[in-house]
């Protein structure tokens, strides 16, 4: 049986994730809008586990969690959480439990100071200082997004998947928008850790890690990013499971 049940429930997709105190484990996923008691209850039908450490930016889906999982001990991530580390914020309500789940393993995982660059839906920068504190980041639009209201908002744009695009200069409409969008995605993430960077005292040692579903695509082409860590809000989730639960440390 696992320590741990991690969930991370987001816009786009939810992860499911059997954890141990050391490790994150085997993950599973469903489309956020999918989410019901039943296709959760299907999903988790083989997996056993003694609690379950939840983090949701989608409010009704996380009360459909929790009644899922009524049954077994529940701790939801917000700012009210024990997180083992510090928020320097004027509303901490206000901050994604996910950017927190990050943020914790940063903070334990790194040395900051440290940027983490989340690319879901949105791309995040979450700040973390020297002295594991939590103060403040910057939202832009997701990837995935800028991409698709282009071709929703003209009549002759496809919906592009998005990959390296062969040059800068495209020979074709779908190889034009690649490099527009990955390009320009690169651009965007540079100019927001240049300034980042300006704005911290300190910032020679700046670590930025960087995670979410496009993250190893735009950190192929940037230096400024030093790791990709693709399950680091789950790493965040199990490290505050380790908090809440230690009696199931394993």
């Amino acid at each position: 049986m696992a320590s741990f049940l991690l969930i991370d429930n987001s816009n786009s997709f939810t992860k499911f994730a059997l954890s141990s105190a050391s490790r994150v484990g085997a993950v599973r996923r469903l489309p956020t809008p999918d989410l019901s008691i039943r296709s959760v209850q299907r999903l988790l039908k083989d997996w056993k586990f003694e609690a379950v450490v939840l983090c949701s930016v989608v409010p009704d889906k996380g009360v459909l969690l929790r009644k899922a999982l009524a049954k077994t001990p529940v701790v939801e991530v917000n700012a009210s959480t024990d997180l083992g580390v510090g928020i320097d914020y004027p509303d901490p309500s206000a901050i994604g439990a996910d950017r927190l789940a990050n943020a914790v393993a940063v903070a334990m995982l790194y040395r900051p100071p440290a940027v983490v660059v989340d690319f879901g839906t949105a791309v995040t920068f979450d700040i973390i200082s020297k002295d594991l504190c939590y103060i403040g980041g910057v939202i832009a639009p997701g990837l995935e997004a800028m991409t698709d209201y282009l071709h929703q908002r003209t009549a002759q744009l496809p919906k592009i998947s998005l990959l390296e695009p062969p040059g800068v200069i495209g020979k074709s409409t779908k190889h034009a928008m690649l490099a527009g969008a990955v390009y320009g995605y690169r651009g965007l993430v540079r100019e927001i850790l240049l300034k980042i960077r300006q704005a911290l005292p300190e910032c020679r040692r700046l670590k930025v890690i960087a995670t979410g579903g496009y993250a190893e695509l735009i950190a192929a082409d940037l230096p400024e990013i030093t790791e990709v860590r693709p399950k680091l809000t789950l790493e965040g989730l199990r490290l505050i499971g380790n908090r809440h639960f230690p009696q199931k440390h394993s």
